[in-house]
């Protein structure tokens, strides 16, 4: 059992290390690399997401709902994220990755580290409030660190409390979704990891929402000199 776990663990850290250096490389060229990237995974997270959809058996409504708007609601995540790179730059990118990375090995920390009352036993067992909290509080150093650097205006840096909670909802609605539908994970296409929309689940609603603030000019970074 031990040597099996041991095993699943470097797994997970070896496709942990190729997906950060994908994204990574693509972040960093822009243009061309990173929007195939979007337009890739994107692609991948919708045929996933309508697994899921299918999967949940009756929902009348509901699945009627989810299966036209969750398309939607991925392209405009995929959107925001192009707009963002493109017209604010790398830094401004990386920083909202960088709170959604954060929200995640906070809330784990935490969670790990304090534990107490379960935040919602019935959908996700493992998260409690401790955690809830604990990446909040590591968005926010994100938001402050990496936002300042990459000179982010016209939304106060403390923002990252709420893209904490909001990536932590995210994760939270998967949760749902996949407990509806009687799964473990929302796609095999990631060894140890799961699907792909296992692990932007978070960072879908935080890139709709500040995609949609610097598109509407609301999110800005400040002129160089």
């Amino acid at each position: 059992m031990a040597t099996a776990v041991k095993s699943d663990l470097w797994t997970r850290v070896g496709s942990a290390i190729i997906l950060f250096a994908i994204a990574g490389a693509a972040l960093w060229f822009g243009g061309l690399a990173f929007g195939l990237l979007l337009l890739v995974g994107g692609a991948l997270v919708i045929v996933e997401w309508l697994a899921l959809v299918r999967a949940m058996g009756q929902g009348g409504g509901a699945k009627a709902a989810l299966t036209i708007l969750g398309p939607l609601f991925i392209v405009g995540a995929v959107a925001g994220l192009w707009f963002i790179r493109e017209k604010l730059g790398m830094t401004a990118a990386l920083w909202v990755f960088g709170m959604v990375w954060a929200t995640d090995i906070g809330a784990y920390f935490a969670g790990r580290a304090f534990g107490g009352a379960r935040l919602a036993p019935t959908i996700s067992p493992s998260k409690t409030w401790s955690g809830l909290i604990g990446g909040m509080v590591a968005a926010l150093i994100a938001s402050a660190s990496i936002g300042d650097r990459a000179g982010i205006v016209g939304v106060p840096l403390s923002i990252g409390l709420f893209v904490g909670l909001l990536a932590q909802m995210g994760d939270l609605g998967q949760s749902w979704m996949k407990r509806r539908a009687g799964v473990k994970d929302s796609g095999k296409l990631i060894p140890g990891h799961g699907g792909i929309f296992d692990r932007v689940d978070g960072l879908l609603p935080v890139a709709l929402l500040l995609g949609a603030l610097a598109m509407a000019g609301a999110l800005t970074v400040r002129a160089a000199g």
